[in-house]
């Protein structure tokens, strides 16, 4: 099925959950990104262990209103490449399975670590019970990512886009009765912000393989994306 993601002024009239709650923009500069809360999130800090067992730090954004859940989860991979160098200090002599190479793997394998990141997020979903009833490749302002549906085991649903954007793993998450509307509005909001807070919404695609880990040069900037105001709700 061929999939379009809708306008967003579309998607408001289409799917309002949280009893048509106000929806505003928050925007956090540390983590760089910006997205539709309905409420000013909490912020709790935590940590993710990925599938190479590396122990990265993780911030979680939260909001419950009543049944229904909507969160932003971080998880920084900025120093992994540094982590993985420190593993290999440690490997017994000619252990390749823990040293992993320089170009391809990275030592340590942490270059497969964060081209893998995504598939082990559903992974985990997947270990815990919830059953995938839709999976897609998608985009948000030209940063590829994975939009997905789970159906949990009290058969209230999960909707969910996945992106890794300059060394950070984004899952963008909401949960909702078994019923209730699609809170797209949520899911398909989410953008990215660079370090002087300006939104950011390349030219070509962006994708983290291999624009992330400087496999080739970054897609230039969309004029808009760059001088876009800096919204309500900032945190930096």
């Amino acid at each position: 099925m061929h999939r379009v993601l809708l306008p967003l002024s579309m998607v408001v009239l289409l799917a309002t959950p949280a009893d048509a709650q106000e929806w505003t923009e928050y925007r956090n500069v540390k983590d760089g990104f910006h997205i539709l809360f309905p409420g000013q999130p909490t912020i709790s800090e935590t940590t993710w262990k990925s599938q190479a067992g590396f122990v990265l730090p993780e911030r979680v954004y939260a909001i419950n209103k009543g049944v229904e859940r909507y969160s932003v989860r971080v998880i920084d991979y900025t120093n992994v490449e540094q982590m993985g160098l420190e593993r290999a200090k440690k490997c017994p002599a000619g252990a390749e399975p823990c040293l992993g190479n320089l170009e391809l793997a990275g030592i340590g394998y942490w270059k497969h670590d964060v081209r893998g990141a995504q598939n082990y997020v559903l992974l985990s979903y997947l270990a815990g019970g919830a059953q995938v009833t839709d999976m897609f490749w998608n985009q948000l302002s030209r940063v590829s990512g994975v939009m997905f549906q789970l159906t949990n085991k009290d058969q209230s649903r999960t909707f969910g886009y996945i992106a890794m954007h300059e060394m950070r793993l984004y899952i963008a998450e909401s949960t909702v009765p078994r019923g209730a509307p699609e809170p797209a509005i949520f899911t398909q909001s989410i953008g990215w912000l660079d370090k002087d807070g300006r939104s950011i919404r390349y030219l070509r695609m962006y994708y983290h393989e291999v624009h992330g880990l400087r496999e080739a040069p970054v897609p230039p900037v969309g004029e808009a994306g760059a001088a876009a105001g800096q919204g309500n709700n900032q945190q930096r």
